[in-house]
């Protein structure tokens, strides 16, 4: 039986989720489809496009995105308190962007005070939700795709699949798991190579900032080396920032450097390419003990992240404290969890 959405997203446990949409039947509807051999890769830069401007009226950020052929994922952050800090105007403009007749309604029906103030409420409760982004996302995806073709129907799978991330080794994990999933796919063999990807994003950046007109991708290139001055950097305005070390940091962040995290997924990376799967460097050592992760934990959270983890991931004990708040006694990854976790 299907959970309903309440089960899975909520914001009072954590603000970050990751969240996967797959097309209708596995079929290849944003990569080379096997069958027509019709390429229609182009899709991903429209989902890339989207998800940005989504970003800008939403209280949500994106801290790691990975587009590919047949499925995305996104890792989300939900800014519910920004959202209550927009003033009624503000909301009605984020809102008449996305749904301008619904907007525009409110003037041309004659709406009573009351009446308006009930919807802007609706509509700033809406615009801090997930479910409402992914939809706006999804709907819009799979107009133009079937506009594109000619055709009626359902571009993507059922709902979107959604897991609550509930401390740093969850939401790490998560990053990597989204950022390395071409890689894992054998799509491509390095980080740098994986368009359309937030890990490919964040490294242009950094590439551009110095001047770095092509990234080579021999088996000696080594991110944490690229970016040494990576931590003091601009990073992409349309990703939750990691921490700056010349930034004052009051705006939200992930509390980990760029640089750290560079490294971090380019020896994962490594691991995943040549199939060494706990052969974790010393020098990860002091990231993964932030976790409270063990090399063996992390790896198989990377790989296995959807299928070892349900609704939540995090350590087994918050995670049975959530699972009891949404009658789930011991929910699935409690034992996977126990395994992973230090």
């Amino acid at each position: 039986m299907t959970a309903a959405r309440a089960t899975k997203i909520d914001l009072s446990a954590t603000p970050y989720y990751h969240c996967m949409t797959r097309c209708v039947r596995r079929t290849f509807l944003c990569g080379i489809d096997s069958q027509s051999g019709q390429d229609y890769s182009h899709r991903k830069a429209w989902i890339v496009g989207r998800i940005k401007q989504l970003t800008e009226v939403f209280a949500i950020r994106i801290c790691a995105y990975a587009v590919m052929s047949n499925h995305y994922h996104l890792v989300l952050w939900v800014n519910d308190n920004d959202a209550n800090q927009w003033t009624d105007e503000e909301v009605f403009l984020r809102w008449q962007q996305l749904f301008p007749n619904d907007a525009n309604q409110v003037e041309v029906l004659g709406y009573s005070k009351l009446e308006i103030k009930q919807k802007i409420a609706l509509w700033r409760q809406r615009l801090a939700s997930i479910s409402w982004f992914m939809r706006c996302l999804n709907e819009t995806i799979a107009r133009l795709s079937n506009k594109e073709e000619a055709v009626t129907g359902r571009f993507w799978e059922g709902r979107f699949k959604s897991q609550a991330l509930l401390d740093e080794g969850a939401l790490l994990a998560a990053m990597a798991y989204v950022d390395l999933n071409p890689i894992r796919a054998k799509v491509v063999n390095t980080p740098e190579q994986a368009e359309f990807t937030s890990i490919y994003e964040r490294i242009q950046m950094v590439a551009k900032q110095l001047k770095k007109k092509t990234i080579t991708t021999t088996s000696s290139f080594n991110l944490a080396s690229f970016v040494k001055q990576a931590n003091s950097l601009k990073q992409p305005l349309s990703l939750m920032p990691f921490a700056n070390e010349k930034a004052n940091n009051k705006t939200p962040y992930i509390d980990f450097k760029l640089a750290d995290y560079f490294q971090l997924i380019d020896e994962t990376g490594r691991i995943l390419r040549d199939g060494k799967r706990g052969a974790i460097p010393d020098n990860l050592a002091p990231i993964l003990d932030r976790l409270q992760l063990s090399a063996n934990g992390w790896m198989n959270m990377v790989l296995d992240l959807e299928k070892n983890f349900f609704h939540a991931v995090g350590n087994s004990i918050i995670l049975v404290d959530f699972g009891s708040q949404h009658r789930e006694r011991k929910p699935k990854g409690y034992h996977a969890a126990k395994k992973c976790y230090l």
